[in-house]
């Protein structure tokens, strides 16, 4: 039922109630049978011992458990207990992670009123929220938490911040008019309190008309149930990766053991040089170096104020081509700022930030002392006498109570050196008529140290207007002609056109001793001292930001519940909106399907008056058009599609614990420009993964046709298994950690976004694998078959020195793998995590070679002096003759 459209003695009948007396508790419990408690349903949740075994359903864990049985049922334990213990260490990380993915919902059911004013059998009384039930009548008053969807009865100026529901940066005025608009948005259902929001000013009474999961904050309780979070670019790419390795994997251990029994070889020989070239094809490092990598990447992001709560989404702002921010609090200050003053045919700027009550006032682009402007000091004076709200300083910052728009005109006036204290000294307040969202006015009745008595009115311009016969102009009162009428409403429009929120100050001189009686006998015949225009204003910082993303081929979209105005000035000012870029409304939104909508959604830049269900229609339009999405925001209303995002970003301070929860990422400092510094961070970890990918890989390569050729030349086998696992474990772990740390290239910033279809091996990384790991691969070889031939008796000696020659070579090329380009582009000694993890590997494995205790759990000898001269030379081949190659490109 449109109960926003019904009068009020109507729902009464609707809802089988009464106004007078509220149920009765049998009637309750009836209802409350019927429809249940009035909280949100938090849906399935997945046992943790689930949780935990879905961390091993990846294709690629489970064959490397199948590896681990084999290896087990032949004998090789330590093989076995290797790559079990890697697996499980890397399931444990994966289930504290996800373990808090999914409290969204939980954090819904606390914004729910725990304690309602409920009108029962005659009696007000305090109940749980959770126990309202349709019908109930409910009163509340500044600072309540509405507890269920209500049906304004009665309103005493009251406004109710709905900002986390509707994204709108003020408080709403709500009356008990009906609306004559059959199809109004949340934010502008103005008979409507809902549940979850706050009461800022006045109070009112309501008839409950939806409660649970019937409730607006209920529909989008079910929007996030129904979200589904994407997987991650990273996430793809590995399971791509993994799914290739494993092909290779099966494919080269069939053909191995093949061509080994056509040569003779027992099959249970073969076999196991089989697995030995399965385990070498699969880096069991791999999922355990990316987890450390991002990792790593989180200490590196809490220093930029982000905090990172799902791992892999580390990486995913950096292929972002997308940005859709939410625009209160997020690209603005969230703090309204009177920026505009104007009066008699003058204007006045004033500069400052936030609620810092420092600024200077300009006029004609020349600084002013508002001393010397009597209207001027007129209108401030005015402005913080006839208002309610306080600033009070916390460390640094200064903090607001009250309503933003009364705030905004006590920082203007203390911007002039005014003090509220120090004008009631001068001020007496007599009498107050309050604030009215029918007369949209204020009015004071004051006193002055003279005797002298004034009203003194605050309220919409048009409004004040209609009740002034008079205006301050040249610093003295005249006549309101249709001449100066006509200017004030240009001085209006103008002020509105740059998405300023306007309010008049007027006054009346009242004679000594004079009683008045009523708000319409105080408001009218006044005189019209000016107009003060406000904003909540951007954040400084929030325009280079933007444009340092455009510069880096990522889109910004401003999605707010705000006006289109408004919408449109903001981004205007930060750079978002361009001659060629579109605005849309929630209206012309709702007109269109997800379909309709791709076809127009990369022209549009600004989305406003949107509800929940227009930010996750966005969301998916962007999404299949192939864009990957960053969705930023604070409120409950950004939750499902912080959720459904590619990646979602959440305000730390500002943001909802709903918001923070459906997200990926926090910012500590609500600040859009946190955001880019978490994109340059994201580029450079993925480049950094593609560095040890291209380094686990290439070593891999080697290792696995070291084995292939030693089979088909029929010689025995160059590596034990043991060996191989050796090295994919320390000496490929070690350095490729290090790679993680590496810092960025200087241009990352400067090229676009990736493509969300890049491959693993895209940009000629399958060539820098194929090429580096088949050189590794023969120099290894070649070292094996000159020892074993010089002495094929000799054949444990003979595999260490293939052991140490794949280790080194593996040492030298990691520094290559630094770079797209050549070894020598980049200074070798750069990373000193990486130049510490090269010396690490190199002394573990002259302990394996010559630690005696060691020596039979390898099968390794001591090398002699002489030998180390052909290690060392055959394993430096693989990277200086590619860059020897580079080189001699480069000269031509």
């Amino acid at each position: 039922m449109k109960f926003h459209e019904m009068e009020i003695s109507k729902i009464e009948k609707a809802l089988e109630t009464d106004f007078s007396s509220g149920l009765s508790q049998e009637q309750v419990k009836h209802r409350l049978k019927t429809n249940g408690f009035n909280e949100l349903d938090a849906g399935e949740k997945q046992s943790a011992l689930l949780l935990f075994f879905s961390q091993f359903k990846d294709f690629m864990v489970l064959v490397l458990l199948a590896a681990t049985l084999i290896s087990g049922l032949l004998g090789e334990y330590i093989d076995a207990i290797a790559i079990i213990a890697i697996v499980i260490i890397n399931g444990f990380l994966g289930f504290f992670q996800e373990r808090r993915a999914e409290k969204s919902l939980e954090a819904l059911k606390e914004l729910s009123a725990p304690q309602v004013h409920v009108l029962r059998d005659g009696r007000w009384g305090k109940i749980p929220s959770k126990e309202i039930v349709i019908g109930d009548i409910l009163k509340f008053s500044s600072g309540d938490r509405i507890g269920a969807d209500v049906r304004i009865i009665e309103s005493k100026s009251l406004e109710i911040e709905e900002s986390a529901l509707t994204g709108e940066s003020l408080p709403v005025a709500k009356h008990i008019e009906c609306l004559t608009n059959p199809n109004p948005g949340i934010g502008d259902m103005e008979n409507i309190a809902f549940m979850g929001t706050m009461v800022t000013r006045g109070s009112g009474v309501g008839v409950v008309m939806a409660t649970g999961m019937k409730t607006a904050m209920g529909q989008i309780a079910g929007l996030l149930q129904s979200a589904e979070s994407q997987e991650t670019p990273l996430q793809r790419r590995l399971e791509q990766l993994g799914k290739i390795l494993i092909s290779v994997a099966l494919m080269l251990t069939v053909l191995v053991v093949v061509i080994g029994v056509i040569q003779g070889h027992d099959i249970y020989t073969m076999f196991l040089a089989g697995v030995s070239l399965a385990v070498a094809a699969i880096p069991e490092g791999l999922p355990a170096i990316v987890t450390v990598a991002l990792s790593l990447g989180v200490q590196k992001m809490i220093k930029k104020n982000a905090i990172v709560r799902k791992l892999p989404a580390v990486e995913t702002l950096g292929c972002a081509s997308v940005i859709c921010s939410d625009k209160t609090g997020t690209m603005t200050q969230n703090k309204m700022t009177v920026t505009h003053l104007w009066s008699g045919g003058q204007t006045w700027t004033v500069d400052g930030s936030g609620y810092q009550p420092k600024g200077n006032f300009y006029k004609n682009g020349q600084t002013v002392l508002p001393k010397d402007e009597k209207a001027l000091q007129q209108m401030l004076i005015f402005g913080m006498l006839c208002n309610h709200s306080e600033l009070t300083k916390k460390g640094e910052e200064y903090i607001l109570d009250g309503d933003p728009t009364e705030g905004a005109l006590l920082v203007s006036a203390m911007k002039a050196g005014f003090q509220r204290k120090k004008l009631l000294d001068e001020f007496t307040i007599i009498h107050e008529f309050p604030f009215d969202s029918a007369r949209k006015m204020m009015s004071i009745h004051v006193k002055d140290k003279q005797g002298r008595h004034f009203i003194v009115t605050k309220g919409a311009p048009d409004v004040l207007l209609g009740v002034s016969e008079a205006i301050l102009w040249d610093g003295k009162s005249q006549y309101l002609n249709k001449d100066t009428q006509a200017k004030v409403k240009d001085a209006i429009n103008h002020l509105a056109s740059q998405a300023l929120r306007t309010i008049a100050i007027a006054y009346k001189p009242v004679p000594a001793n004079t009683v008045i009686l009523s708000e319409h006998e105080a408001e009218k015949k006044l005189t019209l001292i000016g107009i003060q225009g406000m904003i909540d204003p951007p954040r400084p910082e929030v325009r280079k930001a933007v444009a340092e993303c455009k510069e880096a081929g990522i889109k910004t979209v401003m999605i707010t519940g705000d006006h289109v105005i408004t919408a449109k000035a903001i981004a205007a000012q930060l750079g978002i909106l361009t001659k060629k870029s579109k605005v849309f409304d929630g209206e012309a939104l709702s007109k269109l399907s997800v379909e309709e909508l791709e076809e127009v959604v990369e022209d549009v830049s600004v989305f406003a008056r949107v509800s929940p269900e227009h930010k996750l229609k966005i969301v998916n339009a962007l999404q299949n058009r192939g864009h990957i999405v960053a969705m930023t925001g604070d409120g409950v209303n950004d939750a499902p599609a912080i959720k459904a995002a590619d990646i979602g970003v959440a305000m730390g301070i500002t943001g909802t614990d709903v918001a923070k929860e459906a997200s990926a990422l926090v910012l500590l400092d609500d600040n859009f420009a946190t955001i880019k510094a978490a994109i340059k961070e994201g580029r450079n970890i993925y480049e950094n993964i593609r560095k040890f990918v291209r380094y686990l890989l290439a070593s891999n390569v080697g290792e696995i046709l070291v084995m292939l050729f030693a089979m088909i030349l029929a010689l025995p086998l160059p590596l034990l298994p043991i060996q191989i696992l050796w090295v994919n474990l320390v000496t490929d772990g070690l350095p490729a950690m290090a790679l993680g740390l590496d810092k960025a290239e200087e241009n990352v910033m400067k090229r676009g976004p990736r493509s969300p279809n890049e491959g693993v091996f895209s940009r000629g990384l399958g060539w820098k694998v194929i090429s580096r790991g088949f050189l590794i691969g023969i120099v290894t070889l070649l070292a094996f078959i000159i020892i074993y031939h010089n002495d094929p008796k000799q054949l444990d000696y003979a595999q260490t020195i293939a052991f140490a020659t794949l280790v080194m070579a593996q040492l030298i090329h990691v520094f290559d793998c630094r770079s797209e380009r050549s070894v020598l582009s980049r200074n070798p000694f750069g990373n000193q995590f990486l130049v510490g993890a090269v010396v690490s590997s190199l002394i573990l494995m002259l302990i394996v070679i010559y630690y005696p205790p060691l020596q039979p759990v390898f099968h390794t000898l001591p090398i002699a002096a002489k030998d180390w001269l052909l290690i060392i030379g055959l394993s430096s081949v693989p990277t200086f003759l590619l860059a020897g190659s580079f080189l001699l490109r480069k000269t031509k």
